[in-house]
């Protein structure tokens, strides 16, 4: 189905509950987006949905409403720890907004209990909740959700709870099976109840999907929704109010431009996509110092227990910066985003996509722009083919100041920001060497001075991907990096005495080597004679001059050898068995002479 058209609620061929309109109204939802006009009807006639619309579209809705409504027409009233509906989602942040918005449309109705299970809690705490509470629609994380079936030891048989269910929604599906949860959701089905309304819904349609689709749904009504105003013929997956920017630069000059860009958009909001959870820990520290006056924040997939906290006061500025990775780019509703900056073009070209999808969202204008070097700048021609996605120029910013030497002094200053600098370098080099369109982002042709100096580093990292390789371009700072201290003083005593202790350490174990040295049985230098034996076996099979008498001579050497070191033999048979094969030099060679009371 396709330009389905925007209207009223009450125009839907089937009626809502005056609550749920209430609540619609209340909220500002006075027209229906095309996905909802589409979906609704069908959820609500018994059919299982597998949907498809450009991120921003208002899938949310798609799902929430029909669940609600095929609830309140039960003829049997959910039980407290009966669970009617499930809605999975592949990021907490997801699960929280979709949990947010749930709440909204169940306040009217106290008949209903909602719980969230996502990562990053407690599920003892879970459990309990869910006991005492119950909670007839739940919205979950695939892998907290998958750990929830397995806690029947402590009184929570979900699979009982589940024999009432009557919808099942997998949001984001493609990023579901991206993130590797394929498995998960395998495990999850099983689980469920055949007998089940299914809704799938996504931004992209991959073979994985269409895989999920097979397996998860009866005879899917399949949905793909454009937008009002885009041809038929087009795949477009952006919002249509989107305005969509690239920016050519220099790796050295990408912070100063962004920074530039940061300081004159002061008092909007917007997301910083970097490509690790590193350069986001780095980049941030750096962005707080320097752009003054406004709330910079950050958030990665590595933080536990602080996401939620931070997402959630994100939402609520009014203007301010996010930094953060990919954790960000999916189904998350953040009200009023004015740009999406991507310092790092994404891995995939989806999540490119997926990014620039955090503004423009149901009927809003917004702006995206994206660094690229001049090596990439091919990656515009791909983007407008591969995603139909087209982006027009931004010049470089004039006047823009160079901040790289206040970020060197920071480091200079404090030794995390040093360390975190370094993390970012090396994890940016192996995120770039993985690529998925190797063909534009070549690492081979990265230019690691000019990024070094980009990343304001102290000095060159020692990793694999830099061996052997001279950076004349890159003057590392005259100073040794050893001394330079944290400057939180809990942090720096404790650097010390590990410092301190090491070099303890290494005193200790020089004098112990020293003192193995005189011993006369050496176990490394039999492992030495071992394979110098070895080899040469393996010289004399390839092709030697050596007789096949002498040849069998060492071979018995090597057999007597490794009996006596896993001590089937003693040295006295050691001996002799050597004596016998006219060999009685290979001792000496090993030491063996000299053994005494200590072997």
């Amino acid at each position: 189905m396709e330009h389905v058209t925007e209207g009223s609620w009450e125009s839907l061929p089937v009626s809502l509950h005056p609550r749920v309109l209430g609540a619609l109204r209340e909220l500002g939802f006075l027209y229906m987006t095309p996905v909802q006009s589409a979906t609704i009807p069908l959820f609500l006639k018994n059919k299982d949905v597998a949907a498809e619309a450009v991120t921003g579209s208002g899938k949310t809705l798609a799902f929430v409403i029909p669940i609600l409504e095929i609830l309140l027409r039960r003829e049997e009233k959910l039980k407290k720890n009966q669970v009617g509906a499930i809605i999975i989602t592949p990021t907490r942040e997801l699960a929280i907004q979709i949990d947010e918005v749930l709440s909204h449309f169940t306040k009217p109705f106290p008949q209903f209990s909602q719980i969230l299970w996502i990562g990053g809690r407690n599920p003892g705490e879970d459990v309990a909740r869910f006991k005492e509470q119950g909670g007839n629609i739940v919205v979950a994380t695939p892998g907290r959700l998958e750990d929830m079936f397995r806690r029947k030891a402590e009184g929570l048989d979900l699979v009982s709870c589940v024999r009432a269910l009557d919808v099942l929604v997998l949001d984001e599906a493609d990023r579901l099976l991206d993130m590797g949860f394929e498995a998960s959701i395998n495990t999850i089905l099983e689980l469920l109840p055949k007998q089940r309304r299914t809704g799938l819904f996504s931004a992209t349609q991959t073979q994985e999907v269409e895989n999920l689709v097979r397996a998860g749904l009866r005879n899917p009504v399949r949905i793909s929704v454009k937008e009002k105003g885009v041809a038929a013929s087009s795949t477009q997956k952006t919002p249509s109010r989107l305005e969509n920017y690239y920016m050519v630069c220099k790796t050295d000059e990408k912070f100063n431009q962004l920074v530039h860009f940061l300081r004159n958009h002061k008092q909007e909001k917007h997301l910083v996509f970097f490509s690790t959870c590193a350069c986001v820990e780095y980049y941030g520290k750096a962005l707080e110092a320097l752009v003054k006056g406004v709330k910079v924040m950050c958030i990665h997939g590595k933080m536990k227990y602080k996401r939620n906290k931070i997402f959630m006061d994100f939402r609520k500025l009014q203007s301010g910066i996010l930094v953060c990775t990919d954790v960000m780019a999916r189904g998350i509703d953040i009200p009023e985003v004015n740009w999406v900056l991507q310092y790092d073009p994404p891995s995939n070209a989806s999540a490119f996509v997926h990014r620039c999808g955090r503004t423009a969202r149901i009927g809003h204008g917004g702006s995206a722009l994206v660094f690229l070097l001049p090596m990439e700048e091919s990656y515009i021609t791909f983007l407008a083919i591969n995603q139909k996605c087209p982006l027009q120029e931004m010049k470089l910013q004039k006047h823009t100041v160079d901040l790289l030497p206040k970020l060197k002094s920071m480091a200079l200053a404090d030794r995390a920001v040093f360390e975190k600098g370094m993390k970012a370098f090396v994890s940016f080099v192996q995120a770039y060497a993985k690529h998925e369109c190797s063909l534009i982002f070549r690492l081979k042709d990265l230019d690691f001075a000019g990024l070094a100096r980009g990343f304001a580093l102290l000095k060159m990292p020692k990793m694999p991907e830099l061996r052997g390789k001279q950076f004349p371009d890159f003057v590392p700072v005259d100073i040794n990096t050893d001394t330079i201290p944290f400057k939180d003083k809990i942090r720096e005593k404790q650097r010390q005495k590990l410092l301190q202790q090491q070099r303890k350490e290494k005193t200790e174990n020089e004098g112990r080597k020293k003192f193995i040295k005189t011993k006369a049985w050496s176990k490394q230098k039999a492992k030495k004679e071992k394979k110098k034996k070895m080899s040469d076996k393996r010289k004399r099979e390839e092709g030697s001059d050596i007789e096949d008498e002498d040849m069998e001579e060492l071979l018995n050497d090597t057999r007597l050898l490794k009996r006596f070191k896993k001590g089937k033999i003693t040295e006295e048979e050691f001996e002799k068995g050597l004596l016998t094969s006219g060999k009685r030099s290979v001792k000496t060679d090993l030491g063996l002479s000299d053994l005494g009371d200590d072997c």
